[in-house]
C-alpha cells in the first residue's frame, strides 16, 4: 500500500473504472465481484465509469451480471454518453466507433449519416479501422466538422497485454486532419459532469490509469485509489498524479479500506 488518505465519509459513492479494475476484456479480475459486494454491504454505493465506448449499456450490464455484479443503467456512466452530450439533437455526424456510441447518439437524437457533409466526426474504440475510414474522417474534419473523441486512452488492457486504445485512433484522425479534438471521457469535464449529475457524494475514484482516473479524481476533488491490475504495473515510473492509496487490485484495496482507521466498517471482505 502507498499513502493512506481515505476520505472521512465512509459511505459515500465509489466511482469504479471497469477495464483493468473489474475485468480485462470482460474476464473478471479475481476478487473484484466480492469486493463490490463487500462495499455495498457496508453501505457504499458503486458507480461504474468507463472510457470504453464500444459496448452498449445492455452489453455492459450483461458483463457485470456474468461477473456476479448486479447493476442497473443508473449505475453506469460511459464516455459514449459523455460524447453524445456534446452534440445537440438533430446534429449530423460521421461515426468511427461501435455500438455504444451509436446507441448514445440515437438516445440523444443525433443523426448518423454514411456520407456527405456532417456537423461532427465522433471517434471511439473500434476494430473496424482502416485507411479508407481514416481518410474519410479526416476529410470531413478538414471540411469543417467538429472532431469529438470519446477518450484519449492510448491503450486498452486485456488478459494478454495491451491493445491500441481509442486515443490511438483519435490521434490518427487528429494528425491527418490537423485539428485538435474535443475529448469527452475521463478525465475531461463532460464525463465529470455526468458523474456529478448522477451522484452528489462521490468520495473516491478507483482506476488503473493515473492520467485518466487520477486526473478525474482531482477534477472531482476526491481521493484517487490506484489499482495495479490494468495498464499500470508495479515497478514503473512514479504515477502522476500520485494516488492517495494503491493496491494490487480492487480486492486488496477494499480489504485495506475495511482495516484502516478507527471507524472502519466492521465487515469482512467477501472472497468471491
Amino acid at each position: 500500500m502507498r499513502a493512506r488518505r481515505w476520505p472521512p465519509n465512509r459511505t459515500g459513492t465509489w466511482v469504479l473504472d471497469l477495464d483493468g479494475v473489474i475485468w480485462l476484456t470482460g474476464e473478471p479480475i479475481a476478487g473484484a465481484p466480492g469486493a463490490v459486494a463487500a462495499l455495498r454491504g457496508a453501505g457504499v454505493r458503486t458507480l461504474f465509469a468507463t472510457n470504453n465506448s464500444a459496448p452498449t449499456t445492455a452489453e455492459l450490464l450483461d458483463r457485470l451480471a456474468r461477473a456476479g455484479i448486479a447493476a442497473s443503467k443508473d449505475d453506469l456512466v460511459t464516455s459514449a454518453h459523455a460524447a453524445a452530450g456534446l452534440l445537440e439533437p438533430g446534429t449530423t455526424v460521421s461515426v468511427l466507433a461501435e455500438g455504444g456510441v451509436l446507441e448514445a447518439l440515437a438516445e440523444r437524437g443525433v443523426r448518423v449519416v454514411a456520407e456527405g457533409p456532417v456537423d461532427a466526426v465522433v471517434v471511439g474504440w473500434t476494430h473496424d479501422f482502416d485507411f479508407e475510414r481514416l481518410a474519410a474522417a479526416a476529410t470531413a474534419v478538414r471540411e469543417g466538422a467538429r472532431l469529438i473523441g470519446t477518450n484519449e486512452d492510448a491503450t486498452h488492457p486485456t488478459p494478454h497485454g495491451l491493445l491500441p486504445g481509442s486515443g490511438a485512433l483519435l490521434a490518427a484522425v487528429a494528425t491527418a486532419s490537423g485539428v485538435d479534438p474535443e475529448v469527452a471521457g475521463k478525465p475531461h469535464e463532460p464525463m465529470a459532469a455526468l458523474i456529478t449529475q448522477r451522484v452528489s457524494d462521490a468520495v473516491v475514484v478507483v482506476g488503473d490509469r493515473p492520467s485518466t482516473d487520477g486526473l478525474l479524481a482531482r477534477r472531482l476533488d476526491v481521493a484517487f485509489a490506484l489499482v495495479l491490475s490494468g495498464v499500470t504495473s508495479p515497478g514503473g515510473a512514479p504515477p502522476e498524479p500520485p494516488p492517495d492509496v494503491s493496491a494490487p487490485d480492487l480486492a486488496g484495496l477494499v480489504a485495506e479500506f475495511f482495516s484502516t482507521g478507527p471507524d472502519a466498517p466492521p465487515r469482512a471482505l467477501a472472497t468471491s
